[in-house]
């Protein structure tokens, strides 16, 4: 075989290996694969504490091992879903990143998280840490919203009537 038949073979082996994990009681299915949790580093997501954009950026730091951050998602899907058109919602996992599979997808396949999980890769929390914010003590759940005027962080877990309010003083 030639160079080209072997890597049509791989892709084809690729293309049928990946598998299709839907939420059947949900009629916005989210189809989760390895390639759609990306794993940045602090310089490839720094861009992302500020915006140009009109919607409101939130961007709440959570783990799976993160009692009140899995208690907490389930407001911030709902309200996400309420605002579609003001708010631009990233979870942002402290997970390990050899986590990304074993724990990190399957978390979002069986809470059907609807929104965007970005691994945050980058062991130097000494030196992100402050630059997400400098009185962070880096304990999550760690909320950042952020518009093009207005810049505020909460180191807490939210209510869903807090993070509510919270929000409604960010959308017009």
């Amino acid at each position: 075989m030639n160079t080209t038949t072997y890597k049509l073979i791989l892709i084809a082996l690729l293309f049928i290996s990946c598998k299709e994990v839907k939420d059947t009681n949900n009629d916005q299915k989210r189809v989760w694969e390895l390639a759609d949790i990306p794993t940045l580093n602090f310089y490839e997501f720094e861009p992302m504490l500020t915006t140009t954009s009109d919607k409101v950026q939130v961007i709440n730091f959570w783990a799976t091992w993160c009692a009140p951050c899995v208690e907490e998602m389930p407001y911030f899907e709902a309200l996400a879903d309420t605002y579609k058109k003001e708010i631009d919602l990233k979870f942002i996992s402290l997970d390990m990143p050899e986590h990304k599979a074993s724990k990190v997808l399957k978390f979002a396949i069986d809470k059907n998280i609807q929104n965007d999980i970005i691994l945050l890769d980058d062991t130097r929390s000494h030196y992100w840490i402050p630059k997400v914010d400098q009185d962070w003590s880096g304990a999550i759940p760690a909320t950042l919203i952020v518009t093009k005027d207005q810049k505020a962080f909460y180191e807490q877990p939210f209510t869903q009537d807090e993070l509510a309010n919270e929000l409604k003083k960010f959308i017009p």
